[in-house]
């Protein structure tokens, strides 16, 4: 009995002593902190101006966008809501698709309007080319096809694009209805470090 006495006094004392150590409403580990810009080698930020065109094919035996989602039979809308396709798409200098290739549009698209031909674009620029090899820009917005100019954000980015944001302009430059195919020229806009 005096045992089982001794024992649980020593519980109790482990237990006030351990619990001197926890302040009420603080957590024992850091959750944030602030970092410096020269931490990360962080300088000044600049604004680049990149201007490529985006070939999307969906016909032929070598598509570059394949649908990969369609919306319920039952849906009778004329902008195919609900269809959504992925994409690896080639960016080019120029509209031909035999102009040097500076990256690849991966990721993917979806009608999401009932009425009009409108996408959400969820995807990332993967540059190939010169001092932005290996970097990616991440774009996230609505496209509206048939407008003349559509604009997306730049939610941000890796490489030499981390901590990116900016806009991207799509123009479209060639559009087969019969084919779904299309070249689209885009000018982005983007500050980073």
């Amino acid at each position: 009995m005096a045992n089982a006495a001794l024992k649980l006094i020593s519980t109790i004392f482990i237990l006030v002593f351990l619990s001197s150590f926890i302040i009420p409403g603080h957590d024992c580990q850091e959750f944030s902190r602030k970092l410096s810009k020269k931490e990360f080698g962080l300088k000044k930020q600049k604004l680049s101006h990149l201007h490529f065109y985006f070939h999307d094919i969906v016909s032929g035996r070598n598509p570059t966008a394949v649908r990969v989602a369609s919306a319920a039979m039952t849906n009778t809308s004329s902008s195919s809501f609900g269809a959504m396709f992925m994409m690896d798409d080639p960016l080019t200098v120029g509209p031909n698709m035999t102009s040097k290739l500076v990256g690849r549009a991966q990721g993917i698209y979806a009608s999401a309007d009932l009425d009009e031909l409108g996408l959400l674009m969820v995807l990332n620029f993967a540059f190939v080319e010169g001092k932005y090899n290996g970097s990616t820009l991440s774009v996230l917005g609505r496209n509206m096809v048939f407008s003349a100019v559509r604009e997306m954000p730049i939610v941000g980015g890796s490489g030499l694009f981390r901590f990116a944001r900016g806009y991207a302009q799509a123009k479209t430059h060639y559009a087969n209805l019969q084919t779904g195919d299309a070249i689209v020229e885009y000018n982005v806009y983007v500050f980073h470090y």
